[in-house]
């Protein structure tokens, strides 16, 4: 009788052997002790979508990102930069995409002036989530806030997610914190691309790249001066003199100068295509670099052409 009364533990997420969901996973039974093979597409697991939710999975806030918008990014684009936007038809309309740009400025206003520029400009205004890195997550309130105007940490597997699974825009900066310690005397020479982690993702998830140049940032907040030993006192990343920080404070890390934007969306670059000759091509080193090189190679170019044809810093 007691037999006829066992029950069988098992952990909460496992199935029995003739579940067909376990079956159509293509895991193994549960007694075998493997896990499940997980599945080539998972888009059917993401969560469904609300159109009343106001928070993203990724913690973004319609109403926090509305309101930063309303209060800073429209003056400063409309206003204060004055961005002109060029190529933007280069953006696609749908899919997944990976949007990849240069980056200067002590506290770098590119991201959300490229970000913005597509929600203006574009015919199908799309959101952009900027990858940045996990050092912010030690600054208390900047940390909170960043996820909720859609930034995302800047990890292979997040990245993904967004491209392949759910086929979003990605802006990525190669250059990382190199690009905003450059002094004034190296503005506009892009640093190096790390090691091309950012065409392995494109072509992981098979999506274009959009190269992306930026001209004004590195006017909009010039960076003069690192001071080593007074960045290891605060604590700060890195601690930059330029025309309004440490004079006016904390707050003069957002005293930008009103330099003239010029954002110019190039050419997507395809990174389906590479398959024919390698099924799997992000593990071909040589090529990932050789692809990240030109990329750096057509953005560096544009830089130049474009500071070649602008008359002003600050007009126009």
């Amino acid at each position: 009788m007691a037999d006829q009364h066992r029950t069988t533990l098992r952990h909460p997420g496992a199935q029995a052997a003739d579940d067909p969901d376990d079956l159509a996973l293509g895991g193994p039974e549960p007694d075998s002790g493997a896990l499940p093979v997980p599945a080539p597409d998972l888009r059917g697991f993401l969560p469904g979508i609300e159109p009343e939710r106001r928070v993203t999975d990724w913690g973004r806030s319609e109403r926090i990102e509305g309101l930063v918008d309303r209060t800073l990014i429209d003056f400063f684009y409309r206003l204060w930069f004055r961005c002109r936007v060029e190529g933007i038809e280069h953006v696609p309309a749908d899919g997944g995409a990976l949007l990849v740009a240069n980056h200067s400025g002590a506290l770098p206003p590119d991201a959300a002036m490229i970000a913005k520029a597509i929600k203006e400009e574009h015919p199908r205004p799309r959101p952009v989530n900027t990858t940045v890195e996990h050092f912010f997550k030690g600054y208390p309130g900047f940390s909170m806030l960043l996820p909720k105007i859609g930034a995302v940490p800047a990890h292979p597997a997040n990245v993904h997610r967004l491209l392949y699974d759910e086929r979003q825009l990605v802006l990525v900066f190669p250059e990382g914190r190199k690009g905003t310690e450059k002094l004034f005397k190296d503005r506009y020479r892009l640093r190096r691309f790390g090691r091309g982690g950012f065409v392995e993702a494109a072509m992981r998830a098979g999506v274009p790249i959009v190269p992306v140049a930026v001209v004004g940032a590195e006017e909009a907040q010039p960076v003069f001066a690192q001071v080593p030993l007074l960045q290891k006192l605060t604590g700060l990343l890195y601690f930059p003199i330029t025309p309004t920080f440490p004079q006016l404070g904390p707050l003069g890390m957002l005293g930008y100068l009103p330099a003239k934007f010029v954002i110019r969306f190039l050419p997507a670059v395809r990174t389906d295509d590479y398959g024919a000759a390698h099924p799997r091509p992000w593990e071909d080193k040589a090529l990932v670099q050789t692809v990240a090189h030109d990329i750096r190679a057509t953005i560096q170019e544009e830089l130049y052409d474009m500071l070649a044809a602008r008359e002003s810093v600050w007009l126009g």
